[in-house]
């Protein structure tokens, strides 16, 4: 026995050191898109990231960080080394986990395995867990910085925590397990609160150790699962907070302490109660009181790592989202406030009204002396004959409504039938949004395009696909070999342990399909979303593994040896992970690749020195946030994200000074834009002001909350409208003048007024603090939008913007025709073509997904623009140039022609380039065609925005070609045009033949 011990720990590690290894050799090198930016910021100099924040997460990465030893460049791949090894302890404990599971069916009590008993569990633990290493959404998590893998780590820990307890509860001191997994738990808050799900399974774990199994038993376990885990989500997460809140402001306001102690008597009075009551449970001999407030204070002493989160943001760090200073901004940051929330049991539908709006709890801030009530949380009151139980269909974002239809044909304006809310839970919450993932993870992958289906053994072919999905490294066919194993390991389970296979079977639907109930998602997600759901796929990778019993099982007639036979049988199941890792490794493969920092890097140098740009989205902020935050590259400019600049918080921040940044232009006072103040001020056409309105003036009226520019609401409240859509910013010439900040070819459209209209029927706050830095600036910094921005943020000023490289510039200067910017050649010329970063980009080995795929077609399109105006003005040379650069730095090898690479056709025939031009035709005019034959024979979602996007390329091939007289080529693609555009339309398609042609 001692040596199976031996060996068992020996190969656990072996396993650590072999998935790590993989995620390590694999590692992305920097920092990647969406949140990963922000959290390498953040963990760097122990920042604040948005709600609800990960501070045990930041504490071990800023450890890894000190790895770089002093190379900053070094950071980021340090603290993603913390995810491979937090991945590679996950797969460490799922094979200890699916050996003690093999164990209890395995190995009678009292008796010695034998050697093909041993190699068959351990067999299985190997199988098991490597595939799980070797799984798409795992994999992916696994070599970048966010929470999901060390959030795995912990969920992997307390699952064999509990089995761990199982197998030695008969022991005096097997109690402490329980005490550990408690730590473990209230550790894992401080990452992420997913491993709270297991609570229910670690329930029936000790439900099935200590009781005889009943239905009454079963139920009633259930029951008190789910209190712990509200009590942990609701009651101990935030519900601490708030009780301390609640006594902070007795305190303050009723009282007169000073700020800090209703919190300091509550933390005293609450803990002095948990000592007492440990005390009492050990001096009356209470054991199961005394294990659940032991275990109780273990879990509050984890989750102590948000402490974190408060010391740090009240140092005003650059990165400090909401800002929870104290306890009353604390919860709100908590409960994640800031994003709302979704109806779970009953709520309303999309189509029911709103009837009333009734003012609830207040709303406290810190004041001088005491905290002040500045706003009330709002009970929205909606039609009741549109409400529901377990509302689906209830998203109102814009563009939601066309996707409900898509998916249950749902009418515009028509209240959903139940049939088409459960239809919607099913063929898209539970089908798309989970079923889909679990295939992609154990039976292949499409593609990587969002919205891909997963593969099934029959697909695996190549010969009848598009070029660039049979070219596409995530295209992955597993042949459903683990799915299979898993539903033969299910089988075996169940028959040989049943209420082993309850519980993993209780840990599959928990953090799968009770989670996608959970979420309740919308029809639109801006990516995929199958890293929420891993742990699902840990609990079937424990089947996996278990169905290496059921392969010995089918030798038992074959092979008589035991030993050989267990042999056998884990020899032919390494099948499955070897093909998981076979097709993984090169869409899983990260190194090379640094494009999404490089972006940033180009953003930032798109701008003058000391600079202010306008950011939109995650991914055209956090990449920046990284780069100057841990890089101290570019630090003088100040990144404003316009999604931020709708709260109170952020506002207060841009007016602080950050590096060499100086605090924004922003003249209106705190009063003005708190929360609940200036929110949305719609459009009231007020008579004086038809004309227009000097903008200067607006603002000042808004600060001093003038009666001229409010109106009353039903409730007698007040609120600040719109007068008028036309501003008139009046110019300091001399202030220009002195500047410099014209160049010499628009010095001519320069103008002394901006005179300008809004087009919009109503702005929100951002809206408003962006007209206040109009107002206020006076030309002192330069003024940028990024170019990823949608229209509607760029204010209907594109006629006095300057494109730079890749964002544009607002300068007192007036081109009527450049709707869309205008453009000088030599700043252009020497921002793209010098300052630029365009690492990895050319190497055919760097795997690029859709994401990175993605992000440089804005970069295309300003290249396209500069050599076009180079043309314009006759200097063919620098045009032929730039258009020639564009493609050897933006290679259609690695970042395939897109919707925009038509533009550079006639450029390139302008140029004398005809043989280049007629080379992209013919490969973009050839992938159009495939496309289109495909997905029309193979209709999906990820098809139908490839479809319309292929037909608009095939109307600009045949445009451009009619232009240069190649009119049987161009007849070729308006015949390929008229095939398949009723499709389109058909299908929803969004554009006539008339907009495709422009």
């Amino acid at each position: 026995m001692y040596s199976f011990h031996k060996t068992n720990n020996i190969v656990g590690w072996v396993v650590f050191l072999i998935a790590s290894l993989v995620y390590i050799l694999t590692l992305e090198p920097t920092a990647s898109f969406w949140d990963c930016g922000e959290f390498i910021a953040a963990s760097y100099k122990l920042q604040v990231p948005h709600p609800p924040g990960a501070p045990f997460f930041l504490m071990i990465g800023r450890a890894f960080s000190l790895l770089a030893m002093g190379d900053v460049t070094k950071v980021a791949y340090w603290i993603n080394v913390s995810s491979a090894l937090s991945s590679g302890a996950t797969i460490m404990f799922l094979y200890w986990t699916i050996v003690l599971l093999a164990r209890k069916f395995a190995i009678k009590k009292g008796e010695l395995p034998s050697q093909g008993t041993v190699i068959a569990i351990i067999g299985a633990g190997l199988i098991g867990s490597l595939a799980y290493a070797f799984s798409d959404s795992f994999w992916f998590s696994a070599v970048e910085a966010e929470v999901y893998a060390m959030s795995s780590f912990f969920t992997a820990f307390v699952f064999w925590g509990i089995l761990k307890w199982e197998s030695l509860a008969d022991d005096d001191d097997a109690d402490r397990w329980l005490i550990l997994i408690a730590y473990m738990m209230g550790l894992s808050i401080g990452v992420h609160i997913l491993n709270l799900v297991t609570i229910p399974a670690l329930g029936f774990v000790y439900y099935f150790k200590k009781y005889k199994p009943s239905l009454k038993g079963a139920l009633a376990t259930l029951g008190i699962s789910g209190i712990f885990l509200g009590i942990i989500n609701s009651g101990i997460i935030p519900g601490l907070p708030t009780l301390a809140g609640k006594f902070e402001v007795f305190f303050v306001n009723n009282i007169g302490l000073p700020f800090g102690g209703g919190t300091l008597i509550f933390l005293l009075g609450f803990v002095s109660a948990l000592i007492y009551s440990i005390y009492y449970s050990v001096k009356k001999q209470k054991r199961i009181m005394n294990l659940i407030l032991v275990g109780f204070t273990f879990i509050l002493i984890g989750y102590c790592s948000y402490t974190m989160i408060l010391v740090r943001s009240n140092f005003n760090p650059p990165i400090d989202e909401n800002n929870p200073q104290d306890v009353m901004s604390f919860v709100s940051y908590l409960k994640r406030e800031q994003y709302g929330d979704r109806p779970l049991l009953y709520g309303p539908y999309l189509t029911a009204e709103l009837i009333s709006q009734d003012q609830t709890d207040p709303i406290y801030r810190k004041g001088e002396k005491k905290y002040e009530i500045y706003d009330y949380k709002m009970d929205n009151k909606f039609d009741p004959d549109h409400y529901t139980i377990l509302p689906r269909i209830y998203s109102r974002q814009p563009g939601h409504s066309e996707a409900y239809k898509r998916w249950v044909g749902l009418e515009k304006g028509k209240k959903p039938t139940m049939g088409q809310n459960l239809a919607y839970l099913f063929k898209y919450q539970l089908g798309h949004m989970y079923w889909r993932y679990f295939m992609w993870n154990f039976a292949g992958r499409e593609s990587d395009i969002q919205n891909a289906a997963w593969l099934a053994p029959w697909q695996s072919g190549t010969a009848d696909l598009p070029e660039l999905l049979a070219k596409n490294k995530a295209r992955n066919n597993f042949f459903m070999l683990p799915f299979l194993l898993g539903l033969l390991g299910i089988i075996f389970h169940y028959m040989s342990d049943k209420k082993g296979a309850f519980v993993v079977l209780l840990l599959f639907f928990l953090t799968g399909m009770a989670l996608t109930l959970y979420l309740n998602s919308p029809p639109i997600e801006p990516r995929e979303r199958d890293y929420i759901f891993v742990g699902s796929y840990y609990a079937f990778a424990i089947w996996i593994g278990l169905g290496v019993f059921y392969i010995i099982d089918l030798l038992v007639k074959t092979i008589k040896n035991e030993t050989a036979r267990s042999y056998s049988a884990t020899a032919i199941c390494a099948i499955v992970p070897a093909i998981m890792l076979y097709q993984g490794w090169d869409d899983h493969n990260r190194t090379g690749r640094y494009h999404s920092v490089d972006s940033a890097k180009n953003l930032l140098n798109s701008c003058a020195p000391n600079a202010i740009i306008f950011t939109g989205g995650d991914n055209d902020t956090f990449p920046l946030w990284y780069v100057q935050e841990v890089e101290g590259f570019r630090t003088d400019v100040r990144v404003c994200n316009l999604s931020l600049l709708n709260t109170d918080w952020y506002i207060d921040q841009m007016k602080m000074q950050a590096y060499e940044s100086a605090p924004l232009p922003i003249s209106l006072e705190s009063k003005n834009y708190l929360s609940g103040t200036n929110d949305y001020l719609p459009f009231v056409e007020r008579a004086q002001v038809t004309q227009g309105m000097n903008l200067m003036q607006y603002i000042k009226l808004v600060k001093e909350n003038h009666p001229a520019i409010s109106v009353q609401l039903q409730n007698g409240s007040f609120i600040s409208i719109l007068p008028t859509k036309k501003f008139i910013l009046p110019i300091d010439t001399n202030s220009v003048n002195s500047s410099g900040i014209l160049p010499e070819s628009i010095k001519a459209r320069r103008v002394s007024e901006i005179v300008w209209d809004l087009k919009k029927s109503a702005i929100d706050k951002k809206d408003l603090i962006i007209l206040d830095m109009l107002a206020t600036n006076n030309w002192k910094r330069p003024i940028y939008f990024s170019t990823t921005l949608s229209n509607s943020n760029y204010m209907n000023l594109k006629e006095y913007m300057q494109l730079e490289g890749l964002a544009y510039r607002l300068l007192p200067a007036k081109m009527p025709e450049a709707t869309q910017g205008y453009i000088d050649t030599d700043i252009m010329y020497e921002r793209m073509m010098k300052n630029f970063y365009w690492r990895g980009l050319q190497d055919t080995n760097v795997y690029y997904d859709e994401n990175f795929r993605r992000f440089p077609l804005n970069v295309r399109n300003s290249f396209y623009r500069l050599a076009d105006e180079y043309l314009k003005k006759g200097n063919k040379e620098k045009a032929r140039e730039v258009a020639l650069y564009s493609l050897q730095v933006l290679p259609d090898k690695t970042i395939p022609y897109d919707v925009y690479s038509p533009q550079i056709l006639s450029l390139l025939f302008e140029v004398g380039e005809k043989n280049k031009a007629m080379e992209i035709i013919n490969v973009m005019g050839r992938r159009a065609e495939e496309e289109l034959k495909y997905y029309q024979e193979h209709r999906s979602l990820a098809g139908s925005s490839e479809f319309s996007s292929n037909l608009y390329i095939l109307n600009q091939l045949y445009v451009i070609l009619n232009e240069q007289g190649e009119t049987e080529k161009a007849k070729k693609y308006e015949q390929l045009f008229s095939q398949y555009y009723p499709r389109d339309q058909a299908n929803g398609g969004s554009q006539s033949e008339e907009e495709y042609e422009e």
